[in-house]
């Protein structure tokens, strides 16, 4: 997430010598470089649209039909064997799991459909969200199959190349001034004013999103049958990374896997409080300070200087041993290139975090054969 108050900065200057070299091409999407398929929700039959949108018909109907929207359209996303990644840095088995497969191109339409659907059952006619993009155009999607009114919150100062899409799906945008922490609390005010649906994160509605997000544990599961050594992701919030862990959690303590894999988090240099406290030895995860914090057009989808689920975050990448680092604007570039050269996915810069921070252990340390995961998302090439 970005604090939206400052204008792009230029690439980080100082990047490792070790970083893998960009490879020529066509230029990166840096900004929310998420972009909608248009035939995303072609397999999902039109009468489910109207149904799920259409306050004339009963609850239970439009629920039914919402659900089967989720089933068919959100989720499933690829597990994909890098083996020229493998070939590249020496590393044996490595997976890449392609959350660009999602509907609006990221792992939000997780989140922001299951809200939605809560917000159907609870009786709601409106849902909020504080966003940077991908999470906006996430929620005005859902919203718009579930017949709900949606209003978006997005940082004044704050460049995003979705607001079209968000419009185009019949939402309404209100630019706040100051950070996407102040654009949160706006949203918040704005949902117990109109009894609005808060979908925020770090709400009453985070369990929700966690089990959410910990779909994706399971999808990992079912392809390999078992957790993999490493499961490594971008961080902002936590959300994400958390809901993760809770999924691992989960199928660990049911017997269905024989580990727990450990928990790698990546994000931008001195601008996540998550990775911040860990590298400190903080006992709970500590805010930054906002006037110190300021993104670049490569790191806005990871920065903030207050992590929603911060402390579930930390405490998942503790609990199983794993670790948190920094991963540079030059490195992430030089990564989402790498993994477009060789693996033909589209992926966000941002979102090779954690690959990032997972291939920079193994050149120190190399890591045993085994099975290494990392969480993608953007769009396929």
């Amino acid at each position: 997430m970005s604090t939206g108050d400052a204008g792009p900065e230029s690439a980080d200057a100082g990047a490792a010598e070790s970083e893998p070299a960009a490879a020529n091409g066509p230029p990166l999407e840096l900004l929310d470089g998420a972009v909608p398929d248009p035939e995303a929700l072609v397999s999902a039959p039109e009468e489910l649209w109207a149904r799920a949108g259409d306050p004339r018909i009963p609850l239970k109907a439009r629920l039914e039909a919402f659900e089967d929207l989720t089933d068919a359209e959100v989720g499933d996303t690829s597990l994909v064997r890098a083996r020229n990644l493998e070939r590249e840095f020496g590393l044996r088995q490595l997976y890449l799991k392609f959350e660009g497969g999602n509907p609006t191109g990221t792992q939000k339409d997780r989140i922001a459909f299951a809200q939605v659907q809560d917000a159907l059952r609870l009786g709601y006619e409106g849902v909020t969200v504080a966003s940077c993009g991908n999470y906006g155009a996430a929620v005005a999607l859902a919203a718009s199959l579930g017949g709900l009114r949606c209003v978006v919150f997005i940082p004044e100062g704050y460049r995003t190349r979705r607001l079209q899409e968000i419009e185009g799906r019949g939402a309404e945008i209100v630019r706040v001034p100051g950070d996407y922490e102040t654009a949160v609390d706006v949203s918040r005010e704005r949902a117990a004013e109109e009894e609005l649906y808060d979908a925020n994160p770090g709400g009453a509605n985070t369990p929700l999103q966690l089990r959410a997000y910990g779909e994706i544990a399971r999808e990992i599961f079912d392809e390999l049958r078992d957790a993999p050594a490493i499961v490594a992701l971008p961080v902002s919030n936590g959300t994400t990374l958390a809901g993760v862990y809770r999924g691992f959690a989960s199928l660990y303590r049911r017997g269905k896997t024989s580990r727990m894999p450990k928990v790698v988090a990546g994000s931008s240099p001195a601008k996540n409080p998550i990775v911040r406290s860990f590298q400190k030895e903080l006992p709970t995860c500590e805010d930054l300070d906002p006037a110190k914090v300021r993104e670049t057009a490569v790191s806005e989808p990871l920065i903030n200087w207050h992590s929603s689920d911060g402390d579930e975050a930390l405490k998942a990448v503790r609990a199983t041993g794993g670790w948190a680092d920094d991963a540079s604007d030059r490195e992430m570039i030089a990564y989402a290139r790498l993994v477009r050269e060789k693996e033909g996915l589209q992926v966000l810069p941002a979102s090779t975090a954690g690959l990032a921070v997972l291939i920079d252990r193994h050149r120190e340390e190399p890591l045993p054969g085994d099975r290494y995961v990392a969480v993608l998302t953007g769009r396929r090439a």
